[in-house]
């Protein structure tokens, strides 16, 4: 294909000057449209990637639940809700709306020591949490990996993390304020408007205003990290046998790594016993890390000639060096910053997510292999987690229990990669629906209605659900705009 074809690759020159363009405006240094312009231009709310920002007509940032009610007593149009800007694909915004911007709803409305148990306001991010936690000698019962999203997001996307046998966030969620369409406050927990309750966790804002969550909390512990290689076709028994029925066993991950994906690295934080020698005193992973060291070897081991050995040869190796011993806070309080690039102007790294029954695990990971390496997909690596059947999402992404299978990948942010990742992202998403899986929602909007309709049938429920609270669709997003 020659550089002027539809759909080629612009001429790297090209390419370089126009991101250079990109990257110097960002940062003030050269002005693209006269002062006036761009004071005329639209608000847009974007995301971590830097890919799909949408354009807005209003944000506001609440502080209080009474501040959202008049907020959306306020607004005539569409509305849709937004916490770290985490989800990829446009689920925190809807174009020509109302952007809610939660992030500054970022308190502790009590917190219950004896009974293990604490309410938030839901922009507050996980780390923040964690700091009133931890001198209590208390944790986070189930979160993701990193703890920079905000807990109402979480809860939205319904996340899940490592924990070994707790499944998505929403198990550990007791109860949920919610904002509705016609600015009622509404109380909701298993037992109170349960509808409502299941509807919101994993609901992506579909049917109102998460503004306050209610946890259940655990104990923190000494952990201590063991690694185990074992070949892709033993992994699930490995787990079962090892991980699974260990009494012991806290958070559990495998990383598959480039070019063949074949020989998981498993990685298990076991409980230690409470006079094993701390080799990480630090309570609490610190704020405001700079991670330069992370950020050069994700860029070597994705650009340099070979760059896929050094993964394999040099960082996995220091898991297996010596032993680790700290807090499950430390572990839990991971800054998602050590993941970030050195620039967004050319490239930017992204997420997707496939679950699949455990008996389809083997096929459909060497059918996701043979995928990636045929369309040269610049992978870094594919985690492996598991998770127990999903008991509460009214929109779940585990109807059994299943293996959990993260793609972290790189790719470039001119339409012609977009639309590249697309294809395949498509491919990838007919693929586990064959083996009787799902794909997880926060991520680029790629896959197709007749593909949603098919992995989340229970979609059904959900828009019955909101034509009760949200008759004229107010609430939405560029998610639901195209599937719901």
């Amino acid at each position: 294909m020659t550089p002027d074809a539809p759909g080629a690759e612009p001429p790297r020159r090209q390419f370089l000057a126009h991101a250079l363009a990109q990257g110097m405006a960002a940062a003030g240094l050269l002005s693209l449209a006269p002062p006036r312009a761009q004071a005329a231009q639209a608000l847009v709310v974007g995301n971590v990637t830097g890919l799909y920002t949408v354009a807005v007509a209003r944000i506001d940032a609440p502080r209080t639940t009474t501040d959202v009610v008049a907020a959306v007593k306020g607004w005539p149009g569409r509305i849709a809700v937004g916490g770290g800007r985490y989800s990829m694909g446009g689920q925190i915004a809807i174009e020509g709306g109302l952007h809610l911007d939660m992030r500054a709803m970022n308190q502790v409305v009590w917190l219950r020591p004896a009974e293990r148990r604490v309410r938030v306001q839901a922009g507050m991010r996980w780390r923040d949490l964690q700091t009133h936690l931890d001198p209590l000698g208390l944790a986070v019962k189930t979160m993701q990996s990193y703890a920079n999203f905000s807990i109402g997001g979480s809860v939205s996307v319904n996340a899940h993390g490592r924990y070994v046998g707790h499944g998505p966030v929403g198990h550990s969620v007791r109860a949920l304020q919610l904002v509705l369409a016609d600015g009622t406050v509404a109380e909701t927990s298993p037992s109170a408007q349960p509808d409502l309750f299941r509807a919101a966790i994993g609901g992506y804002g579909a049917i109102g205003v998460i503004t306050e969550v209610e946890l259940m909390l655990a104990q923190d512990q000494r952990i201590e990290r063991t690694v185990e290689a074992v070949p892709l076709a033993d992994y699930t028994r490995h787990f079962r046998e090892r991980v699974l029925a260990d009494p012991d066993a806290v958070l559990h991950n495998a990383d598959l790594l480039p070019p063949h994906f074949d020989a998981p690295v498993g990685v298990t934080w076991r409980r230690a016993p409470d006079d094993r020698p701390l080799t990480e005193p630090a309570r609490l992973t610190p704020l405001n890390g700079r991670y330069a060291l992370a950020k050069n070897a994700i860029w070597a081991m994705t650009e340099l000639p070979g760059g896929e050995r050094l993964r394999r040869a040099v960082v996995h190796p220091l898991l297996f060096s010596g032993p680790a011993v700290k807090w499950l806070n430390h572990e839990a309080s991971l800054d998602v910053a050590e993941l970030e690039p050195r620039t967004r102007a050319i490239s930017t790294y992204v997420l997707q997510e496939y679950f699949v029954p455990e008996r389809q695990f083997l096929p459909f990971v060497r059918a996701m292999v043979e995928t990636l390496r045929r369309r040269e997909v610049v992978a870094l690596n594919i985690s492996i987690r598991h998770a127990p059947a999903d008991r509460v999402s009214l929109l779940p992404w585990a109807r059994d229990d299943v293996f959990c299978l993260v793609l972290y990948f790189k790719q470039r942010v001119h339409p012609q990669a977009q639309a590249e990742v697309g294809r395949w992202t498509r491919e990838l998403i007919s693929l586990v629906l064959a083996h009787g899986g799902r794909y997880y929602l926060p991520y680029q909007l790629h896959a197709t209605r007749a593909q949603f309709e098919q992995a989340y049938p229970e979609a059904a429920q959900l828009r019955r659900v909101k034509q009760q609270v949200d008759p004229a669709g107010r609430f939405s997003n560029q998610l639901w705009r195209q599937v719901l």
